[in-house]
């Protein structure tokens, strides 16, 4: 029996490339879009870097904003990871700069993956898109939405969110047998292909940079980047996932958990970088009026919004890796290649 194919948008990202490599190294065909094919040499090295594509991977322009391309670059595919979406740390002036992209990017790919009759798209949403808002502590899981008219949701929860709507809204209106699975990541990390790497990579790469002064009370779930690529494979191939939400997170950490287990285990130079003084909230909080990124987190700080991903444990057997290994992996990641 001939390999399945699937398509992976946004190959050249932290998420796309591992789904891309993950997906060769259990045997498919993959094809995988770029926004500019000028980036295909650079994310080929990268995903090369892990596992030998040998003629099983191609790469294909395709944009957010555009409808070009993508009828061709789906045409007989069997399924479709739809990662790619704009990362926002800190809010744009124009919300539209995240919104926009990220819901005509969902509808463009559902779309074009309904019209190619593709079995089952499954698409890369957020826990930023599962948050129940600044009430204190929480735990939430699946059956929680953000609240898109929440003035205080950031602007890229409010685009994460209304993009997987989008998505979801378009599977339920189809006459077709095209289906939907979404992957909800917390806070991504673990090794990086190359010296072009996710945003969310910097809460490492900071601390190893010193380019944290302090360590400010905020923690987040953490997830590692290969665990969120396997958890897309299954959701993409288990016949129990049409129509289901899953979060994608393990371990909760503080930063002052991150920098313990790095001061620990980090034996190069970067060692001495690593903060430890904890930082007041309201240091954190003034220094946030002047620095966009540290005022994108400071409602977040002191409380502990976890995130369950109980339910693909439970339906996907999905076992995400301890925190040491995720971090650690980071770290050397960055190291060897001279990010720090």
């Amino acid at each position: 029996m001939a390999a399945e194919t699937v398509l992976v948008t946004g190959g050249s990202g932290y998420i796309g490339g591992w789904c891309v490599a993950t997906l060769l190294q259990k045997g498919y065909v993959v094809r995988t879009s770029v926004r500019d094919l000028a980036k295909e040499p650079a994310a080929r090295a990268a995903i090369a870097s892990v596992t030998d594509p040998g003629n099983r991977l191609s790469f294909h322009a395709l944009t957010l904003t555009s409808d070009d391309g993508w009828d061709a670059a789906m045409d007989g595919c069997d399924y479709v990871l739809h990662v790619a979406s704009p990362l926002g740390v800190s809010d744009p002036k124009d919300p539209n700069e995240l919104i926009v992209p990220a819901r005509e990017g969902a509808k463009r790919a559902v779309g074009a993956a309904i019209k190619a009759k593709v079995k089952r798209v499954v698409l890369t949403s957020s826990v930023a898109a599962t948050n129940k808002g600044d009430r204190g502590d929480w735990t939430a899981d699946e059956t929680v939405w953000s609240d898109p008219d929440d003035p205080k949701l950031s602007v890229y929860a409010k685009s994460k969110t209304l993009a997987e709507r989008a998505a979801w809204e378009m599977i339920h209106a189809q006459t077709g047998e095209t289906q939907l699975s979404t992957v909800n990541p917390a806070l991504v990390l673990g090794p990086v292909m190359s010296g072009d790497f996710s945003e969310s990579v910097q809460v490492v790469e900071r601390l190893l940079n010193g380019r944290v002064p302090g360590l400010p009370r905020l923690g987040f779930n953490v997830v590692d980047v290969r665990d969120v690529a396997e958890l897309h494979v299954r959701a993409m191939i288990d016949e129990n996932s049409a129509g289901e939400r899953y979060i994608a997170a393990a371990n909760y950490a503080w930063m002052a958990d991150l920098a313990e287990l790095l001061r620990a285990r980090v034996t190069g130079p970067q060692k001495a970088k690593i903060p430890t003084r904890k930082m007041p909230d309201f240091v954190i909080r003034l220094a946030g009026l002047f620095d966009k990124d540290l005022g994108s987190v400071t409602s977040g700080l002191g409380v502990k919004h976890d995130f369950s991903s109980a339910k693909a444990q439970r339906m996907l057997a999905w076992t995400p890796r301890p925190l040491e290994e995720t971090i650690m992996d980071c770290a050397n990641s960055l190291i060897a290649t001279g990010a720090v």
